[in-house]
């Protein structure tokens, strides 16, 4: 159990204690692949699909962010972070699949691996909840870490 972080001496769970670490530029970024299939894709016009709900990408991408931003709420060991950026994208990858890509960005003492993570997962949860009157088919297929900077380590799939 030594290995966990989140655990201390008693086997009891703990939040890291970051007050030593030093501040420093970091970064996460996070990809979901999504797929929504040819029923949904083909009403799309000019990257977007516009429903009842409003744009659909629009309105996720907002989602991405308030989900970055809410990060500590919903993952009990994460530390509230001053965010400095999020940049979420969308981009239809083939007739089926969409790819969602959610860069975060602070200067702090802990990653925000995990706000970026949160943040393709609200994307791409929103994207289902508008487009579900369509088609109930949609699959959440990956979501992964790619690039990590700052801190003790760097990380780059």
């Amino acid at each position: 159990m030594s290995n966990f972080t989140h655990i201390n001496e008693k086997n009891n769970p703990k939040m890291v204690n970051v007050s030593d670490k030093k501040i420093t530029k970091r970064t996460a970024i996070a990809k979901a692949t999504m797929f929504l299939g040819t029923e949904i894709i083909s009403q799309f016009t000019n990257d977007e699909l516009f429903t009842k709900k409003g744009p659909v990408f629009q309105t996720a991408i907002i989602a991405g962010i308030q989900g970055v931003k809410k990060t500590s709420d919903i993952i009990p060991m994460c530390h509230p972070l001053l965010i400095n950026g999020v940049d979420i994208d969308i981009s239809v990858i083939d007739d089926l699949h969409i790819e969602v890509t959610c860069k975060v960005t602070i200067e702090g003492k802990t990653g925000v691996e995990m706000e970026a993570l949160t943040g393709a997962s609200a994307t791409c949860l929103t994207i289902y909840d508008m487009c579900k009157a369509i088609s109930q088919d949609m699959v959440i297929k990956e979501l992964k870490l790619v690039e990590k900077t700052g801190g003790k380590s760097d990380i780059k799939k």
